[in-house]
């Protein structure tokens, strides 16, 4: 049976499309062929954050997107707008985030004329998406939109754009949203082939030194129960990359922290010695591989992803199994026991109780040790969705944060972009409001995205800032510091900005921290404030990530960094 049609504007369709998705909220920032989209919005129930740049546009989106699995949706105008989205279009790319990113674009007569506030956005996207529409007919606008949020959210997830040019917005057309989606190509594979998966069981069942190694495909399946099912049914060490925190409880006795670059030493030993790899939703990125013809060379490896063009790209597998994480792992649990593996976790406890994540700390009124803070924080919002800014407190909140579930980690994995905490941190706070929400950033990243503190007063969103102000790009900087003699070019941004100021200049509640004795406090008013907080930590300002391992090296070659004092 046909739906009926109404008629109605573009824009009208727009919105009405966004109503049969479920769509709740966009980030977004207007601009001239956007207004009958905008004059739309107005009268709407849709729930529009207006961002003050438009990156930070999509890079809320994906945060909310990661907090909920929904699919996120940005909107920005033609030109400069829509490529000032960029950045987070290939963000979300990267670390597989299922978004919707809407840009306006010049009228279709002008196309191609180097009309003012044109550019070219589906050519520059096309290899950061999965896929990009410029619409030219307004009566096919209900079905790209279907499209796009069907493609964004299923199979392996991602960044869909649609382009739509000012007159289609105007036109009239006989509105009729599709039921169901039909793209010839494009049907992604759910359930793990039975007999790869009896395989990789009957691989389980032969090994003695079994490794579980768990990505973000385990947290956009929603497959962290059965992870841990097989975990505890086979009696295996668990790893998990940094987009895969929370996919298995930091406290559980079987879990080894997170392998490679600045891995637990325990997580990248395992690794090493392995003589089975169970490879969950993961890509075998460099940062965790390190020099690739070193890895895990004792171990047959298992892979399971929904994508087939991860599985032999990088690392070459013996039992590929290409499907839904949590599919497939729901059937491999039915032909499972336990693995001959006892002498092998006692190896494991050995090595964590030998190689602990470890710091110094400072006499008592000293400085602060960014740990700290994060072990501050961990038990003061023990349940808090913990967002990061790219740099050295990132590996630090992966490192020292007590992470229990799923989708309480947010951020950016692949691409390392900084400024991405504080928009991605709103993102989530939107998302989830029960949820006390921190982004942990420095002071290089925060800068890149700081002006969105007028975005938070608005719009009463109530994220709380914890910088570590180290005065460094630190992250750089101990490069500098390792790896070229201490000359220390373009990384020292000390005395930069009084953040307590800033906060306080947009609305915000400033604090400042410069003694242990004062972190605990300052993260108990900030949550009890109810306020858009910033907390400026005055940490020491030459601390290094610890353990590390230089880039082309094995991941077994490791450099313990913290200082003798």
């Amino acid at each position: 049976m046909t739906e009926s049609t109404e008629k109605m504007t573009g824009a009208r369709a727009f919105i009405e499309c966004l109503y049969r998705e479920g769509v709740d909220t966009i980030f977004g920032y207007p601009g001239g062929v956007l207004l009958p989209i905008y004059d739309e919005i107005y009268d709407s129930s849709i729930r529009h954050i207006l961002v003050r740049h438009e990156q930070s546009a999509a890079h809320a989106a994906e945060g909310y997107a990661r907090a909920t699995g929904k699919t996120g949706v940005c909107l920005a105008t033609s030109g400069p707008g829509a490529t000032n989205l960029v950045t987070g279009i290939a963000n979300a790319y990267l670390d597989s985030i299922p978004m919707v990113a809407f840009t306006g674009q010049v009228p279709t007569a002008l196309l191609g004329n180097d009309a003012f506030q044109e550019a070219n956005i589906t050519g520059i996207t096309m290899p950061i998406t999965k896929h990009n529409y410029l619409v030219q007919d307004a009566n096919e606008l209900p079905r790209i939109i279907k499209e796009a949020f069907h493609i964004a959210s299923t199979g392996r997830p991602g960044p869909v754009l649609i382009d739509i040019p000012k007159d289609i917005t105007t036109t009239e057309i006989d509105f009729h949203y599709p039921e169901k989606v039909e793209l010839r190509g494009y049907n992604p594979t759910y359930e793990g082939n039975i007999q790869q998966i009896k395989r990789a069981a009957a691989e389980i069942a032969n090994s003695s030194k079994p490794v579980i190694y768990a990505g973000g495909g385990v947290i956009s399946s929603e497959a962290a129960p059965e992870l841990r099912e097989l975990a505890e049914k086979i009696q295996a060490p668990v790893t998990t990359t940094l987009t895969g925190m929370g996919g298995f409880p930091v406290e559980h006795p079987q879990f080894i922290g997170m392998p490679g670059m600045h891995g637990a030493k325990y997580a990248n030993y395992a690794i090493q010695e392995s003589d089975l790899l169970i490879a969950v939703g993961v890509r075998f990125d460099d940062r965790v591989t390190g020099k690739l013809k070193s890895f895990a060379t004792n171990a047959r490896i298992i892979h399971i992803d929904i994508d087939p063009a991860e599985i032999s790209k990088n690392i070459k597998v013996d039992v590929p199994i290409v499907g839904d994480a949590k599919n497939v792992l729901t059937s491999l649990n039915k032909y499972v026991g336990k693995a001959r593996s006892e002498e092998w976790m006692k190896r494991i406890a050995h090595w964590k109780r030998e190689y602990p994540l470890h710091y110094i700390e400072p006499a008592s009124g000293d400085g602060i040790k960014p740990q700290y803070i994060v072990e501050q924080i961990s038990e003061a919002a023990k349940d808090a969705i913990i967002v990061t800014e790219v740099g050295q407190h990132q590996m630090w909140a992966a490192q020292y944060f007590k992470f229990k579930e799923p989708r309480t980690f947010i951020s950016s994995g692949g691409l390392g972009t900084m400024g991405y905490g504080f928009p991605a941190a709103i993102g989530a706070k939107v998302a989830r409001p029960d949820k006390i929400v921190f982004d942990i950033a420095g002071d290089g990243s925060f800068q890149m995205s700081s002006q969105e503190l007028a975005t938070v007063v608005k719009e009463d969103i109530p994220v709380i800032v914890a910088i570590f102000n180290n005065g460094y790009l630190g992250m750089v900087r101990q490069w500098q510091e390792l790896f070229y003699d201490k000359r220390y070019s373009s990384t020292c941004i000390q005395d930069s900005v009084d953040f307590v100021k800033l906060a306080e200049a947009y609305g915000a509640l400033g604090i400042r921290a410069t003694k242990r004795e004062e972190v605990r406090p300052a993260i108990e008013q900030a949550i009890a404030s109810g306020r858009p907080t910033v907390i400026d930590f005055i940490v020491e300002c030459e601390e290094n990530v610890s353990p590390m391992v230089p880039a082309g090296a094995a991941i077994n070659e490791i450099l313990d960094l913290e200082r003798k004092e």
